[in-house]
């Protein structure tokens, strides 16, 4: 089970925006664009060819980042199984990355892996990518260090041999198990995946509040112009900071127990939801 104060901010990040390890120019500017988190990737965004060049270039911009701004990036390293793992370790063991994302992470002896090389103060985000990942999810989830499970939606579907529409609700069930495992194992909501088209700003909206309303604290962003829209989606409305506000000064007002707020019985279920959606609006 993840430690809970292990990277509060990362716990809370709403985007996720990544970045390719061979474009160290872009680092800065994604740093700047509003996301939360930045995903430096040195798995598909680098052709194989160019992997050494692409840690050796991560190396030289890190040290050019503040302390604040290290606390905002993560790095995807290269798969379980890929012959460019184990150097992806070395490096990032000792640069003091707050945050690593493994891809198409299968078990928990691989996450084991990747923990004890990174020490106990790095956060593990591993991608749920395959069928085989999914299976292995709790194991996962309970393990130590990981502080959130994020869902590889494309790469899923291609493993399970699907094709799925624009609003993917074949993958509703695999959504609802990734929440739900983190749930059993109390880490922060999973981290949605990617939304593919970039110039298609209603389809990204309408992904994004799919994911909140399913049980998702934030989403994955592969372009700049996506990060504005998954915050607003993923941090209330006014509207609904007044109503769980009034939920929260009736409850005192009643005393506690059952009561009646614009016609409607509210009960714990329902306070717990208004407590969730204020503690969301401080995170933001």
């Amino acid at each position: 089970m993840s430690e809970p104060l292990l990277n509060p901010s990362l716990a809370r990040a709403r985007s996720f925006l990544f970045v390719p390890a061979t474009r160290p120019e872009r680092y800065a500017k994604a740093l700047a664009s509003g996301a939360d988190a930045v995903i430096i990737d040195l798995e598909d965004a680098v052709a194989p060819v160019d992997k050494t060049a692409a840690r050796q270039m991560l190396a030289q911009a890190w040290h050019d980042l503040s302390a604040t701004q290290r606390g905002r990036v993560l790095v995807r390293l290269n798969a379980s199984g890929t012959e460019w793992l184990a150097d992806d370790l070395v490096l990032l063991g000792t640069l003091g990355v707050v945050g690593v994302m493994l891809p198409k992470a299968e078990s928990a002896a691989d996450l084991a892996r990747v923990a004890a090389a990174m020490g106990p103060a790095c956060a593990l985000l591993p991608m749920i990518e395959s069928v085989a990942g999914l299976d292995a999810v709790d194991a996962m989830a309970r393990s130590p260090q990981v502080l959130r499970l994020a869902f590889g939606n494309l790469d899923f579907q291609a493993d399970a041999g699907m094709a799925c529409g624009p609003d993917e609700p074949e993958l509703t069930a695999v959504r609802v198990a990734l929440v739900l495992s983190s749930r059993r194992a109390c880490l922060a909501a999973p981290v949605d995946g990617v939304t593919a088209g970039t110039q298609d700003a209603a389809q990204l909206q309408r992904d994004a509040l799919h994911s909140r309303r399913g049980g998702f604290g934030g989403k994955l962003c592969i372009h700049p112009s996506q990060v504005p829209l998954v915050n607003a989606a993923f941090t209330p409305s006014p509207a609904e900071l007044d109503w769980a506000r009034r939920v929260l000064a009736a409850f005192e007002a009643a005393g506690g127990g059952v009561f009646s707020l614009d016609g409607r019985m509210v009960d714990a279920p329902v306070l717990r939801l208004a407590q969730r959606t204020l503690a969301q609006s401080h995170a933001a």
